[in-house]
């Protein structure tokens, strides 16, 4: 009768999974009274954790989480009990529940600090906020919190994949920021705000210099600084944004600007076709290169064997 339930494990769901074994339970007291064998009880486990695992491979996200959360219930002091956790945040970070997924990430570093996994759940946790960033025009609370998260993961294991991946990301989220403040300081500008879009530019130039937005933020002050007739100021950006940047358009636009303003450039700008700046680049979420939970293709494989599969 065991080995009969046991076969159909795989194609359940979590409350049948949980009612079948209550029934063999039952079924197991009523008969010898005899408490189930350790190997017995390990068996479930692992169909239930490959169970999850095989919803998580076919996109059925929630269904993972069940069964992941199953392996929890019924098993809680097993090592796949401590692996479920880090797969159920991960469930729920591929079905775009990100808070939950933050939650299963406390959950782990909470239970197990020295665990080996936790760098894993720190990763988690920063990828969760990262992908809840959100347009240039709209409040940047999440990508500051992704740019804390992921700088603490470089911080704690900076020799790892995980770091590795955070480092991409921090470029990334810093090339936001950047945006938003372009985008303060173009509103500024049209505004007549200048000295206000002057501050907002140069803390481009400062704080996020490595960007894609860096070239722009250079003219913007040339064409801020010339409205302002703080031609020295607008000459040396000027002549900041032509040596770094010669073959980039805003130094085209920029070098026309001072022209018609009888500041002719030292530096000429490249022909057109030169190689543009190799920092500008998209801000791009693929969750494809997001790393899974460490050790799980071992573990599945494990799981195969074990199940005959």
């Amino acid at each position: 009768m065991r080995d009969s339930v046991l076969r159909n494990f795989s194609g359940r769901s979590a409350v049948t999974i949980a009612a079948v074994l209550a029934a063999v339970s039952v079924a197991g007291c009523a008969g010898k009274s005899k408490k189930p064998t350790l190997a017995y009880e390990e068996r479930p486990v692992e169909l239930l954790y490959s169970t999850g695992a095989d919803r998580l491979d076919r996109g059925n996200w929630n269904e993972a989480v069940d069964y992941f959360r199953e392996v929890e219930r019924q098993h809680p002091y097993s090592e796949w009990s401590r692996r479920s956790i880090l797969m159920t945040g991960y469930a729920h970070y591929m079905g775009n529940q990100y808070n939950d997924a933050i939650g299963d990430a406390d959950r782990f570093i909470s239970l197990y600090p020295g665990n080996p996994s936790a760098q894993y759940a720190f990763y988690l946790k920063a990828i969760c906020y990262f992908e809840q960033i959100v347009d240039v025009n709209r409040d940047q609370a999440a990508t500051e919190q992704a740019l804390a998260a992921l700088r603490d993961v470089v911080q704690r294991y900076p020799n790892t994949e995980y770091a590795t991946d955070s480092r991409l990301k921090i470029d990334m989220v810093n090339d936001q920021l950047a945006g938003k403040e372009m985008a303060i300081g173009r509103y500024y500008l049209k505004n007549g705000q200048t000295l206000a879009a002057i501050g907002r530019f140069k803390t481009v130039i400062e704080k996020h210099q490595t960007t894609s937005h860096t070239p722009e933020a250079l003219f913007r002050l040339v064409e801020a600084y010339l409205t302002l007739g703080l031609t020295e100021e607008a000459k040396r950006n000027g002549a900041v944004l032509g040596y770094n940047f010669p073959g980039d358009r805003w130094y085209a636009d920029a070098y026309k600007l001072l022209n018609d303003n009888g500041l002719r450039p030292a530096v000429e700008p490249l022909k057109a076709g030169a190689k543009r700046n190799a920092l500008e680049r998209a801000l791009s979420r693929d969750k494809s290169t997001t790393l899974a939970p460490p050790g799980e293709k071992k573990a599945k494989k494990g799981l195969m064997g074990v199940l005959g599969m």
